[in-house]
């Protein structure tokens, strides 16, 4: 019989150890075995980094599961939890952190002592007596949300950087655009490059600047308004703005590429989905948060996220 811990038992033990013995996800895993526990105390528990895989940090209710691995639960949340209005961990090892960033800050600065998401890192890792320091191996704009992984390790930083196209297989976006989309999908193909003023052009033949390559997929039309899903081929700086504004339905809230409207009352583009194979040891990682409810507000959409 699979073994099940009660509340009674979670509660008066520091910690519980359970091992996986079918496939799952980590959500799932716990609701079954620890019985009686609700989803909001077990969403609690994950927050408050009480959740341990295989002794790595786990956040993400979604985190994938395998037969063999072994889960720690532990009863009291750490004093030095990272506590952010910025930055929520979704993911953690020796080698790597994947966090989930709010708009509104750098991912590194641009300027001496800016803060950004890089300070807050380091700042965590301080307090937690890590002689470690996220290294940055991509970047998100100021004004984009989602998902982004640091290097806690200069062998880490290396790898990635060297071996980032062939590491990282997929990343997602989705956003709010302006105007009715009519096509369903397609790729924009162009090379981009700044000007003196760091505004970045698209040019559709070699300007002397960078390929970039992004596939677009429209998900909802409503409102003058379209729900739409971009894959990254390339990593462009303004890459995924600078092309949506070419096929003529800029990112809403884009202040730089964009028509004036901002009914979001932000740049409305979000990283979704980080999929890459762990730099260290090969596994392979996959991330992905829901859509941002307000994208979602514009279309009548009630669940937390429309598949393609």
């Amino acid at each position: 019989m699979r073994r099940t811990v009660t509340g009674e038992q979670y509660a008066a033990s520091k910690t519980i150890e359970l091992h996986v013995r079918q496939e799952t996800t980590l959500m799932e895993f716990l609701m079954n075995e620890m019985y009686g526990i609700s989803r909001n105390k077990v969403k609690d528990i994950l927050q408050g980094h009480g959740v341990q895989v295989n002794k790595k940090l786990v956040t993400q209710y979604d985190y994938p599961l395998l037969p063999g691995q072994v889960v720690h639960v532990s009863r009291h949340k750490r004093s030095t939890e990272l506590n952010s209005k910025f930055v929520r961990i979704v993911y953690e090892d020796k080698d790597i952190i994947v966090i989930n960033k709010s708009e509104g800050i750098l991912s590194m600065e641009s300027a001496p002592g800016q803060y950004c998401v890089k300070t807050i890192l380091n700042e965590y890792f301080k307090k937690r007596h890590f002689k470690c320091t996220a290294h940055v191996v991509h970047r998100l704009d100021r004004e984009t949300s989602g998902l982004m992984m640091y290097a806690k390790s200069l062998e880490s930083r290396k790898i990635l950087e060297e071996n980032w196209h062939d590491l990282v297989y997929d990343r997602r976006y989705v956003a709010v655009l302006c105007g009715e989309m009519e096509q369903e999908g397609g790729t924009v193909r162009s090379w981009l490059r700044d000007n003196k003023a760091f505004v970045t052009y698209s040019s559709p033949t070699d300007n002397g600047g960078k390929l970039a390559i992004t596939h677009y997929h429209r998900l909802r039309v409503k409102n003058g308004l379209t729900l739409a899903e971009m894959k990254l081929e390339t990593g462009r700086k303004n890459q995924i703005r600078v092309h949506m504004k070419d096929l003529g339905y800029p990112v809403a809230g884009d202040t730089k590429y964009g028509n004036g409207r901002n009914p979001l009352g932000r740049l409305a583009l979000h990283a979704y989905r980080l999929n890459f194979f762990h730099p260290i040891t090969g596994e392979r990682m996959v991330f992905e948060t829901p859509f941002p409810t307000p994208f979602l507000k514009f279309f009548d959409e009630k669940e937390e996220k429309q598949k393609s």
